[in-house]
C-alpha cells in the first residue's frame, strides 16, 4: 500500500535516516533496490564509489540547476508495505514496484529520460521508501497531482498478479489526522489536541445545525473561530477559511488557516451546502420520525442513501451536542465513530427519502427548550434506542453496497449509542414479540445483494409486577447475553413498543 510518509527537511537529511539504524534500531541491511539510473551504486554496500552526500547531491542536480524560484518542497517521500502476511519479496520485485509507482505518479514516465531523479531504499522485509526531487531534469516541474490514488490503482494490479493481500479500496472519506508537526506543536503548547481536529469537531457540529450558509457563518463566529470568507471575482461567496484563535505560525506572525476541504473531504462549502434542508417546524415525535428514517433508509437505493447517512451523521452531531451529561461522552463518541459512515463514496445524492426525517429531528431537538431536552430517562433511552436502529439500518445499507469502512465505523457507533442506553439507569425494555431486525433490500439494479440481518436493539425486559432486567448485548454481530444493569428507584417501565 503506497502511503505519503515523512519528507525530512532535506534530501541529505531523509537518506541519513532511511540508510540509518533507525529510530529503535529496527532498520536492517538499509541498501538501494531501484534508482532513476541504472547501475547507480548503493552507499551502503559501495561506499567508496559513493557516499549518502554524494548521493544527495545527485538528487537534488536538477533542483539546485533551476533559474527560477525553487519548490519549497522539493523532497517527495512515499513508503510501499505490503501485508505481514504475504511472502517476502525479493529485492528485483520491489525494483519492479519501485519502477511503477514513480511512473503511476508521474515522478518519472516510463521512457522519460528527462524525468524527475529517485531512489527506492529498502531496509526491512515488508516495505521500501521511495524518495524523489521534485523537479525534472528539462528544468520542467512534475505533474504529479493525484499521485495516491494512481499509485493505488498500480498496487491492486501487483496485489492481483502476485496473488498479495488486497488492501482496502481508496474512497476518500477518512478523516484528515493531523500531521506529526500538528501534534508535536500542541504538545508544545500543553494543549489535549492538535488545532485540525479541534476545528473538525467545532465546524461539523455548526454544519449540522445551520440552516444555511449565512447561519453556518455565524455560528462559526459564535464558537470563538476566526472566519475568513473567499469570494469570487463576482462577489458570490465560493468558500471559507478557519483558524483557532492563539493557533499561530511564522513566529506568530499569521493565523494559521484551514480552508474547509482541508479539514475533512464533506467540509467544503459546497459539500456543507448540499445539506442545507428547507426550513422543518419542530416536531414533537422525534423518536417516531427516528425510526421511519431507518425504515426508508433500510429501502434506499445506492445513490439515494447517500443523502439518508449524511443528513443521520448531522443528527447525531446534534444529539451529541443537546444530550444529557449522563450519556454526553458516550454519544459524542459515537457521533466521532459515526463521522466516517456518513460519508458515501463514489457518485450520489443527498435527496434521499430519509433525509427529510432525519433532518426533522434534528431541528426539533436543536430548537427544543434546554429544559425539555432531556424528557427524563425513559426518553433519552427510547431516543438512544431509536438511533441504534438508525444506525444499524445504515451500517446493513453501507454493508449491501460493500463500503467496507464506512460499516466499520457505522457499527462502532451502535455499540457506543448501547453503552450509553445502560447509563441511562433505565433498564431497555423487552418486547413481547420478536426482536425488530433490519433488512436492506436495494432496488433492482441498485447494488450488490442484501447484506445478512444485523444485530437487534437492546432487548427491553417483559413488563408485570416485577420487571427483570433484561439482557444486555454486547457489540457486533451474535451478541452473548450477559448480566444487565440493575434497575434503580423510579417508574415501573410501561408496555414495550408494538410493531
Amino acid at each position: 500500500m503506497p502511503k505519503k510518509a515523512e519528507s525530512g527537511e532535506t534530501t541529505a537529511d531523509l537518506l541519513a535516516y532511511l540508510f540509518g539504524p533507525g529510530n529503535h534500531e529496527e532498520h536492517i541491511d538499509p541498501h538501494l533496490v531501484a534508482a532513476w539510473t541504472p547501475g547507480l551504486p548503493c552507499p551502503a554496500r559501495n561506499p567508496d564509489r559513493i557516499t549518502l552526500s554524494d548521493l544527495a547531491l545527485l538528487l537534488d542536480a536538477p533542483v539546485e540547476a533551476l533559474r527560477g524560484p525553487k519548490p519549497a518542497e522539493h523532497v517527495w517521500h512515499i513508503s510501499v508495505r505490503n501485508d505481514p502476511t504475504d511472502r517476502t519479496l525479493s529485492d528485483a520485485e520491489w525494483a519492479t514496484v519501485a519502477a511503477e509507482m514513480v511512473h503511476a505518479a508521474s515522478i518519472a514516465p516510463h521512457g522519460d529520460t528527462h524525468a524527475c531523479r529517485w531512489v527506492a531504499v529498502r531496509h526491512a522485509d515488508d516495505h521500501i521508501h521511495i524518495v524523489a526531487t521534485l523537479a525534472r531534469q528539462d528544468g520542467r516541474p512534475p505533474r504529479i497531482r493525484g499521485d495516491i490514488p494512481r499509485m493505488h490503482t498500480a498496487a491492486r494490479a501487483f496485489e492481483a498478479a502476485w496473488g498479495l493481500t488486497p488492501m482496502s479500496p481508496l474512497d476518500r472519506t477518512a478523516r484528515r489526522a493531523p500531521v506529526t508537526g500538528e501534534r508535536e506543536k500542541a504538545a508544545r503548547r500543553g494543549l489535549p489536541e492538535a488545532a485540525r481536529e479541534s476545528l473538525q469537531r467545532t465546524v461539523r457540529e455548526a454544519a449540522a445545525r445551520a440552516t444555511g450558509t449565512t447561519d453556518f457563518l455565524t455560528r462559526l463566529r459564535d464558537a470563538g473561530l476566526r472566519v475568513r470568507e473567499h469570494h469570487d471575482e463576482n462577489g458570490a461567496l465560493d468558500g471559507y477559511a478557519v483558524a483557532l484563535p492563539g493557533d499561530r505560525a511564522d513566529r506568530n506572525t499569521r493565523p494559521v488557516w484551514f480552508s474547509g476541504r482541508t479539514l475533512a473531504y464533506d467540509l467544503s462549502l459546497p459539500r456543507i451546502r448540499e445539506r442545507f434542508h428547507p426550513a422543518i417546524a419542530p416536531a414533537d415525535l422525534t423518536r417516531t420520525r427516528i425510526r421511519e428514517a431507518a425504515t426508508l433508509l433500510a429501502r434506499a437505493g445506492r445513490a439515494e442513501g447517500a443523502g439518508d447517512v449524511a443528513a443521520l451523521g448531522d443528527l447525531l452531531v446534534v444529539v451529541a451536542a443537546t444530550s444529557p451529561t449522563v450519556v454526553r461522552d458516550q454519544v459524542r463518541a459515537a457521533a466521532a465513530a459515526f463521522e466516517q459512515a456518513s460519508r458515501a463514496p463514489g457518485a450520489r445524492t443527498l435527496h434521499g427519502t430519509a433525509r427529510a426525517h432525519f433532518k426533522a429531528a434534528a431541528r426539533a431537538l436543536d430548537h427544543a427548550p434546554r429544559a425539555a431536552r432531556g424528557g427524563g430517562a425513559p426518553a433519552v433511552l427510547t431516543l438512544l434506542i431509536a438511533l441504534v436502529e438508525a444506525i444499524e439500518a445504515a451500517t446493513a445499507w453501507h454493508r449491501a453496497q460493500q463500503h467496507h469502512a464506512q460499516a466499520r465505523a457505522a457499527a462502532q457507533a451502535a455499540a457506543l449509542l448501547r453503552e450509553a442506553a445502560t447509563l441511562t439507569g433505565t433498564p431497555p425494555r423487552a418486547s413481547r414479540t420478536a426482536p425488530r431486525t433490519t433488512w436492506v433490500t436495494p432496488a433492482a439494479e441498485r447494488g450488490p445483494a442484501p447484506a445478512a440481518p444485523v444485530t437487534r436493539v437492546p432487548p427491553r425486559p417483559h413488563t408485570g409486577p416485577h420487571p427483570t432486567p433484561g439482557p444486555r448485548p454486547t457489540p457486533g454481530p451474535g451478541p452473548t447475553p450477559g448480566p444487565g444493569p440493575t434497575p434503580g428507584p423510579g417508574p415501573t417501565p410501561g408496555p414495550g413498543r408494538s410493531r
